[in-house]
């Protein structure tokens, strides 16, 4: 295993380490109006992030604007409301089996968006994890049809966070993606908020609430979305994509802690089931995803200037010049969404 693909598995466990460790501040926000408190973590991960890149941010291209209002619109905003509105009609380990094949997605979507082969032990090696994922999720029974149908949803939704961020990372860097996303975020979380709830979409939060808010912004999405990134520029999405599988096993005992769930045999089988496909499609599978090469360019004083991110490698390597020109390195502190 390369140096670049530890760091990146090291990324993206922390990245899922952080989504899954979200349930015990979701149950916190259970009373808390949903797109105001949504708008509020945001707004907070966004002040994070702007400080991280030192208030430097590449100005996008038109083409580039789109794909991030749309990674923003499907990947944070759309997926909280389907995803609300599909445990409110089914239990949310059925959702969770659902949302739990984004890996066999990424892996099929991927190289079709990229033009590349389908890698088949890649594949197989995403089946597993998804496979275990159900394992430790369980399902709840039969499923209604609108549920279902808002749960492809939010697969679709999930797999967008990664598939639309694939072409951005190079240019932008994982903590210029994350930064622009969590910015575009909130004026569509206030809209909805205004349309849903009025003058109510915003309300004094208890101390918990405060805490749990506070949470949800640093660790999961500014830390989180930012090692998310990192481990896609250096795994492929694809590859980055198996990880999915770690949100469930630290969903599951965060709830075991909480006294929410219970750790029975049959999900410790699925832990060990979504840790041999992980295995699996880092090691067994042949050519491996292509590392994305970020430039991580931002805005200067001198737009005809753009600077260039340095790599965690290089800076490892060589010191890193000082100056307003130079940006930040872009390491993570880690929608669902």
């Amino acid at each position: 295993m390369t140096g670049r693909t530890r760091s990146g598995s090291l990324f993206a466990v922390l990245a899922f380490v952080a989504v899954g460790s979200s349930v015990a501040a979701a149950e916190e926000l259970a009373s808390y109006p949903i797109a105001g408190g949504q708008a509020v973590r945001y707004a907070v991960a966004a002040v994070l992030l702007l400080a991280l890149v030192r208030l430097r941010l590449r100005r996008p291209s038109a083409r580039d604007l789109v794909l991030l209002v749309a990674l923003s619109a499907t990947g944070l905003v759309l997926f909280n409301i389907l995803l609300l509105e599909a445990v409110r009609r089914a239990d949310a380990g059925s959702v969770g089996v659902i949302v739990g094949a984004v890996p066999v997605v990424l892996v099929v979507a991927g190289p079709l968006l990229a033009r590349e082969r389908l890698r088949p032990t890649l594949l197989a090696a995403a089946a597993v994890v998804a496979l275990g994922a159900a394992l430790v999720q369980g399902a709840g029974g039969q499923m209604p049809l609108d549920a279902l149908l808002l749960s492809l949803g939010v697969l679709a939704c999930e797999a967008c966070f990664g598939l639309l961020a694939r072409p951005l990372i190079p240019a932008f860097g994982p903590a210029g993606v994350s930064t622009w996303i969590v910015l575009l975020a909130v004026p569509m979380l206030i809209t909805v908020g205004l349309a849903a709830d009025g003058a109510d979409m915003l309300a004094a939060p208890t101390a918990r609430e405060a805490i749990a808010l506070g949470y949800m912004a640093a660790v999961v999405t500014a830390g989180g979305f930012v090692a998310w990134y990192g481990s896609i520029a250096r795994l492929g999405v694809e590859r980055a994509g198996l990880f999915s599988g770690v949100l469930p096993v630290t969903a599951l005992f965060t709830g075991a802690l909480l006294g929410h769930a219970d750790v029975t045999a049959g999900r410790i089988a699925g832990i060990a089931v979504v840790a041999a496909g992980i295995t699996a499609g880092l090691f067994l599978a042949r050519q491996p995803a292509r590392p994305l090469a970020c430039t991580g360019q931002v805005a200067t004083r001198d737009a005809r200037r753009p600077t260039r991110l340095r790599s965690p490698e290089a800076s490892a390597s060589s010191p890193a010049p000082v100056g307003p020109g130079k940006p930040p390195d872009a390491r993570p502190a880690p929608s669902v969404g």
